[in-house]
């Protein structure tokens, strides 16, 4: 088991315990590209050589304590932010309930649904904040489990789809309300938060039966386990890659269950999955 993480001003560490490793020479295993640039995260496409130097660099490595580093997303090129609407059944009645959700209109399911996709852009760090960017406007939490596609495809059969997982990483899928299409209202800066760090895959060998939680202020909101995924992490990975060819450093944030609330500046959002960590972001005011 290994947790990678990108750190700081973009150094790589590996985490252990209570400390950060930095093992950022490791990064010199990645080849020299050109235009135009493959369309991956060379890093994650490039997993298995960069782990194998930082392993080689951490008996002399420095370390810092996890309390004084500043976590970016562990993914920081991903070619694709893929997110699953409506995965738990209880999320959908929830919604369903609360008009200030879903504007009164029908909430259905990722049967009907599908799949969105979310700007790149919006991807950030737990160690960076949440801008709140529309204050009139309701903006919620949604804490997720977030897979790391570490080897491309099409048509990938369920059966196989685990073995195209690089690994595995907390998610908060931030959403503002609105009539708008989810796209557009998910896709703002700051509205994808992957990490503290990349949980590689042989540390999680079951995806679907993780527990989930997230706080904010202190106060439980959402309470789950990923047994109550409606479509599974593998047949998440078998459908997009019926849409999509998935590459190296694709990101799938796999759903929210229910307990989604709203946050504002000021929040702490404190949130954790099983077997793979806990991280604290915050909500601040854009600009």
């Amino acid at each position: 088991m290994t947790r990678l993480c990108r750190f700081n001003d973009n150094r790589l560490g590996l985490v252990e315990g209570d400390r950060v490793f930095d093992v950022t020479p490791a990064l010199d295993v990645l080849p020299a590209v050109r235009w135009p640039v493959p369309a991956v995260d060379l890093l994650i496409a490039h997993l298995a050589p960069v782990l194998a130097r930082a392993a080689a660099l951490r008996a002399g490595a420095a370390s810092l304590a996890v309390a004084d580093v500043r976590f970016l997303s562990p993914v920081a090129n991903p070619p694709k932010v893929i997110a699953a609407p409506v995965n738990y059944l209880k999320h959908q009645a929830e919604a369903i309930a609360d008009g200030g959700r879903n504007f009164a209109r029908d909430v259905k399911t990722i049967e009907q649904y599908g799949l969105f996709l979310k700007s790149s852009t919006s991807v950030i760090g737990t160690g960076e904040a949440v801008p709140i960017a529309f204050p009139e406007r309701r903006t919620d939490h949604e804490i997720e489990l977030v897979v790391v596609i570490g080897k491309g495809g099409r048509a990938i059969a369920r059966d196989d789809a685990l073995a195209h997982v690089a690994g595995y990483a907390l998610g908060l899928d931030i959403t503002v309300r609105g009539p708008e299409d989810r796209s557009l209202r998910k896709s703002l800066d700051g509205f994808s938060v992957i990490g503290p760090w990349l949980v590689t895959a042989d540390a999680v060998p079951d995806p679907d039966a993780l527990a989930l939680r997230l706080d904010v202020n202190g106060a439980p909101r959402q309470r789950a386990n990923t047994r109550d995924l409606i479509f599974d992490v593998r047949r998440l990975i078998e459908y997009a890659s019926t849409f999509y060819t998935l590459n190296a450093g694709d990101v799938l944030f796999t759903g929210t269950p229910e307990g989604v609330g709203p946050i504002a500046p000021g929040d702490l959002m404190r949130y954790e999955i099983e077997q793979i960590g806990a991280a604290e972001t915050r909500v601040v005011a854009a600009g």
